[in-house]
């Protein structure tokens, strides 16, 4: 595994495993799997409702809790300094830790300047390694730098070949925060694992079109959150060090780029809603 280094001078590995919709009861064995595969970074989040299965799995995997990188989520519903604390604090005891080694704000709504004072918090008592956001596109991120006193360490946005979103990343880059994808696979939207282009690439390589997806955003700066949900595709997504992309494969990916989420816009109305259900 290779690491990033973030702002702060903590080490992350640039591949983490992400149990996002995975269900409470199907997480334990998952997530023992992975580690089993060879993963060491582990991205779950309060609203996602398995802290807990993650942190039983670690436990019970025998291996030293300081070779995990575990990040978890700060929801919507707890922004405010107080509950914002206090919820970082019960994700510990789910995840059978003493300390986490990042925490995100997971959405730019409510009391988000609260939230994220409430990190620095714990951040400066060593109860969080790391602290971020994720979901800040580039104006909110900046109003975040310029306000607080801890520059994020992560900034989590959904990034993939069809929205490379690198804009975000030159913002990022300027005020170093590290660029961390979401969906590298763009949740399999928009034919994006069938893409004409990226099988020729592929092939050329004797890889699979997720091993390129994740290549071309390790290749360009961005760590990522994946998932595999079979021990084979656990394999191939951490196979990716072998070999790199080359400049006019890079050019060809470059000009897949839709400028636009698969997913939802952060700047619509209709999201809140959404994410509130």
């Amino acid at each position: 595994m290779e690491y990033v280094t973030l702002n702060n001078g903590v080490k992350m590995p640039l591949i983490s495993f992400g149990v996002y919709q995975v269900k409470p009861e199907d997480t334990y064995d998952l997530v023992g799997n992975a580690i089993e595969v060879g993963y060491r970074s582990f991205d779950t989040a309060q609203r996602y409702g398995n802290e807990e299965e993650v942190g039983n799995a670690i436990k019970d995997s025998g291996i030293p809790r300081e070779e995990f990188f575990i990040t978890t989520k700060v929801w919507i519903t707890n922004c405010t300094e107080d509950k914002a604390y206090d919820s970082v604090i019960e994700s510990m005891h789910k995840l059978g830790t003493n300390y986490l080694d990042l925490v995100l704000v997971h959405q730019p709504y409510n009391d988000v300047y609260a939230c994220y004072r409430a990190l620095e918090r714990l951040y400066k008592e060593g109860k969080v390694k790391a602290i971020g956001v994720s979901n800040f596109y580039p104006d909110r991120l900046v109003d975040i730098v310029k306000f607080n006193e801890i520059v994020p360490q992560i900034n989590q946005i959904e990034t993939h070949v069809y929205h490379q979103q690198r804009y975000a990343h030159e913002i990022m880059k300027e005020y170093g925060v590290q660029h961390q994808a979401w969906a590298p696979f763009g949740g399999g939207r928009g034919n994006l694992l069938t893409n004409d282009t990226l099988e020729v690439i592929a092939k050329k390589y004797h890889k699979s079109i997720p091993q390129i997806c994740l290549r071309y955003l390790i290749q360009n700066g961005i760590n990522v959150v994946q998932k595999g949900l079979t021990i084979e595709q656990m394999k191939e997504n951490l196979d990716l060090f072998d070999f790199m992309l080359d400049k006019e494969d890079l050019d060809k990916i470059h000009e897949l780029d839709q400028h636009n989420s698969l997913f939802y816009s952060h700047q619509d109305p209709e999201t809140i809603e959404y994410l509130m259900r």
